[in-house]
């Protein structure tokens, strides 16, 4: 790298400035693509988006098992719908499946008290 001099300082300085000022747009710019949860997508853009043939997500589309919309002949893609659809997957841990277990006896027991009157009154 070159010695810079005290009488290149102020242009270089205004250089890191301005290359500055073009990292910033640009990363800008990428956090405004990534925020965009509604975004609807065609089904090219989400079969690349679930990692799925094209096929397979028309396979997928008439079995119901995936959300989407259709306005006229097209098929689009809620981004939202689709990332929620790939959490759907996800196993539960054994914490949160012993939450579960623990609420669904107390579930239970209000329904049997609301319910043990009977039916001969």
């Amino acid at each position: 790298m070159n010695k810079i001099t005290f009488e290149e300082l102020p242009e270089m300085v205004g250089r890191l400035f301005a290359k500055l000022e073009k990292i910033e747009a640009l990363l800008k710019g990428q956090k405004a693509n990534e925020q965009d949860p509604d975004e609807m997508l065609t089904v090219d853009q989400a079969a690349v988006f679930l990692d799925l043939a094209v096929p397979t997500l028309y396979s997928k589309v008439s079995r119901r098992e995936i959300p989407v919309c259709k306005p006229g002949k097209r098929l689009y893609f809620s981004k939202s719908e689709l990332t929620e659809y790939k959490k759907g997957g996800r196993h539960q841990t054994v914490n949160q499946m012993l939450d579960e277990y623990q609420v669904i006896p107390k579930v239970l027991k209000r329904r049997s008290k609301r319910f043990s009157g009977g039916y001969g009154r």
